[in-house]
């Protein structure tokens, strides 16, 4: 005999319903979630690289012309004309070595703070940790760097400069990097679903944040009373990190660590308040 519910439908056996309720407080960030669904994490990631380069014609050819014109522009107008020092490297490598962590920064900030609302449909269908989504516009973006790096390592070769003992601290970097743009990608991401104003300030944020970092001018030529202030950027030590690993530039630790305790700073704090909001993403999106 079949059981029904007081408006005469099939109940629901007890046995195989499921709640899913959202975690309270700040307390509910739940690792081993995001862990059981590492393969959507990779899907996703690999979807946003195939959604990428879809019918372009060029495809990958952007990961590396990207960073390349910009390295051409840069030295016609701040090496040429601006007549900025590069701390005796050639100013073309000077910058690329900056441009293709930067490339890849920006590229991964700007994804991740759009991914919620670019994945309106799947949010609001599917359940599964949101903070899948931010992650895979994070993680794609590093095969682009990967090929960018390439390069970096042929102009390398055609200027004559050895990497030291500090190439083997670039996937630190890369990890440092892909840090600061998920923790400020998780804050971004999660104001984008209630406030669309967001997705307009990206840009200019990144515009304004890469002249703040030193990129097309030397961590050497910002007078000594301002380094504590640029300290508190974490891209700017991550950059004079880049720097040194590649061209054989001296370390600058102390930079370099208050980059690693901003980024853990900014990944903690991103991650507890995306979970924090994350209940009402499909309510709101």
């Amino acid at each position: 005999m079949a059981v029904t519910g007081s408006a005469g439908t099939p109940a629901i056996p007890t046995d195989f319903l499921i709640v899913i309720e959202p975690k309270r407080g700040w307390v509910g960030l739940d690792l081993q979630e995001v862990w059981r669904y590492r393969e959507l994490l990779y899907f996703l990631a690999l979807r946003e690289i195939q959604l990428r380069y879809k019918q372009t014609v060029l495809g990958a050819a952007w990961a590396i012309l990207q960073p390349l014109l910009a390295m051409v522009v840069f030295t016609l107008i701040f090496s040429k004309v601006a007549k900025i020092p590069s701390d005796g490297v050639p100013y073309a490598i000077f910058s690329y070595c900056a441009l293709v962590p930067w490339t890849y920064f920006a590229n991964a900030l700007s994804l991740s703070g759009n991914s919620l609302v670019g994945s309106a449909n799947l949010i609001s269908k599917v359940y599964f940790p949101r903070l899948i989504i931010p992650g895979a516009s994070v993680l794609a973006g590093t095969l682009d760097f990967g090929i960018a790096f390439l390069v970096l390592l042929g102009m390398m070769l055609y200027y004559g400069i050895a990497p030291g003992w500090g190439v083997l601290l670039v996937p630190l970097l890369l990890l440092m990097t892909m840090g600061v743009a998920l923790g400020v990608g998780l804050w971004l991401s999660a104001m984008n679903v209630q406030y669309r104003d967001v997705r307009y300030a990206i840009p200019f944020m990144i515009q304004l944040w890469m002249f703040a970092t030193p990129i097309v001018y030397p961590l050497s030529l910002v007078p000594e009373r301002y380094r504590s202030l640029v300290a508190l950027n974490p891209m700017a030590g991550i950059i004079e990190g880049y720097r040194a690993a590649m061209l054989g530039r001296p370390f600058q630790w102390d930079a370099l660590a208050m980059a690693a305790v901003l980024c853990v700073l900014l990944l903690v704090a991103g991650a507890f308040y995306f979970r924090r909001v994350e209940k009402t993403f499909a309510d709101v999106i």
